[in-house]
């Protein structure tokens, strides 16, 4: 069955497999599940699969491109919260920022640049989390730990950027690659990052958005917070 044409039935059943798993996965260490956000990514989907998936009960959805977004979000209740976790290129910023909930992909001082100067002068924060490459993949987008320390401590000094940019978290992906060991020690990695960062520099980074379909329960049991779900929510038995 295509994942365009999977039944809401099945979306359902998957979605709630999935939450059993992040249940086990945050009680393996000593979490609470609640801790642990879903976002339900419907970048291979259509509107009407995107809205069972709502109806099932997740409102956090995800989506790659903004033109995606752009797209599905009128269809689709007004209590979605969206997620751009793609790559936000500046020309396509000043359109997506007033459909987003968050951005997962800050990857340069030049995007904070266009998020501040694309902010409508009344509405409120833009949320985002700095997008951190784990790997040595230079083909992978995010900045590395040293550039990420750099930005935010011009962030910290810049009090114009952080009234309309607010830098919840940071975000992070796997090596394409890693077997399970890798993948658990660049996921905790990310949290070091975030707790050394937190108190070195006094910034409040709570979110952690990492983990996948295929590794979403190593990252949470490493901290994650948001894990990115797409296949398994739309394929027939993926959940499974």
């Amino acid at each position: 069955m295509d994942e365009k044409t999977v039944s809401a039935a099945q979306i359902l059943k998957n979605f709630q497999e999935i939450q059993q798993r992040v249940v086990d996965a945050a009680q393996r260490s000593g979490r609470e599940s609640n801790a642990v956000r879903i976002v339900g990514v419907t970048k291979y989907v259509d509107a009407d699969a995107a809205a069972a998936l709502v109806s099932a009960g997740c409102i956090d959805l995800g989506e790659s491109r903004p033109q995606s977004l752009w797209e599905k979000a009128p269809r689709l209740p007004a209590s979605v919260r969206w997620h751009l976790i793609g790559h936000l290129q500046r020309n396509k910023c000043k359109r997506t920022l007033p459909l987003v909930h968050s951005i997962h992909s800050l990857d340069s001082w030049r995007l904070a640049e266009q998020i501040l100067a694309d902010t409508q002068p009344t509405a409120p924060p833009v949320l985002a989390f700095l997008e951190i490459n784990l790997t040595v993949d230079p083909s992978k987008t995010g900045v590395s730990p040293q550039e990420a320390e750099s930005f935010l401590h011009r962030y910290l000094d810049h009090p114009t950027m952080r009234s309309k940019l607010m830098i919840g978290g940071l975000m992070g992906m796997s090596s394409l690659s890693a077997d399970e060991d890798q993948t658990r020690r660049e996921f905790a990695h990310l949290r070091e990052l975030r707790d050394r960062w937190s108190t070195t520099l006094g910034c409040d980074l709570p979110e952690l958005s990492m983990g996948m379909s295929d590794d979403f329960e190593i990252a949470i049991e490493e901290g994650s917070t948001l894990i990115r779900v797409g296949s398994k929510l739309f394929q027939p038995g993926a959940a499974a």
